[in-house]
């Protein structure tokens, strides 16, 4: 399976997932402790447009206002799940993958890391808003060991910018999905 075929599958479980989210359920927790369900909404739509940039090699800075002042627009589903499709498209030629790109801001980034970090990233957020809203996951296995692969890879980096907690220990014979979500920070067994 190509990279691109990872970000539309993460991208397209996650949109699943979006559709499924009812409004009574945005004040709920979610495993990624420091988001509510529509914290980790927001955050979708305020990130997205960089990620989508990155794939066309444009510099998308994220809004001027801080991500914990913008709030979720009425629309948000629509909003998010059309974010999504236009992030699986732009992530889906070849170009997308080669030479470096930004990622937000003026720092040049091999274009591949991003691509994995937008699959990787689209995956575990999946799994934290099913968990949050009492829905089914639906994560095939080889996006699943994709995504650990890119977490191995950007695990460090991201606990050093806050974007991951510390590693949870799972056992060596976990399945890929809970290895993927302890290396994030997250425990597999969290329930809200």
């Amino acid at each position: 399976m190509s990279e691109a075929q990872h970000v539309k599958r993460a991208t397209t479980a996650l949109a699943g997932v979006v559709e499924g989210i009812t409004p009574d359920q945005l004040a709920a927790p979610t495993p990624c402790t420091e988001y509510a369900v529509r914290d980790l909404l927001n955050h979708l739509l305020f990130w997205g447009p960089s990620l989508e940039g990155a794939a066309h090699k444009e510099q998308v800075p994220p809004p001027a206002a801080a991500e914990s002042d913008v709030d979720l627009p009425d629309d948000w589903k629509r909003q998010l799940t059309q974010l999504l499709d236009r992030m699986a498209q732009a992530w889906s030629t070849p170009d997308a993958w080669t030479g470096t790109t930004h990622m937000g801001g003026p720092n040049e980034m091999p274009s591949a890391m991003i691509g994995g970090m937008v699959a990787m990233e689209c995956a575990v957020h999946t799994w934290d808003l099913a968990r949050a809203t009492d829905q089914p996951l639906q994560l095939d296995e080889d996006l699943v060991t994709f995504a650990h692969a890119q977490a191995e890879q950007t695990a460090e980096q991201g606990r050093a910018m806050g974007a991951f907690a510390d590693e949870v220990a799972v056992p060596e014979t976990a399945p890929p999905l809970h290895r993927l979500l302890a290396l994030t920070g997250r425990d597999p067994a969290w329930k809200r």
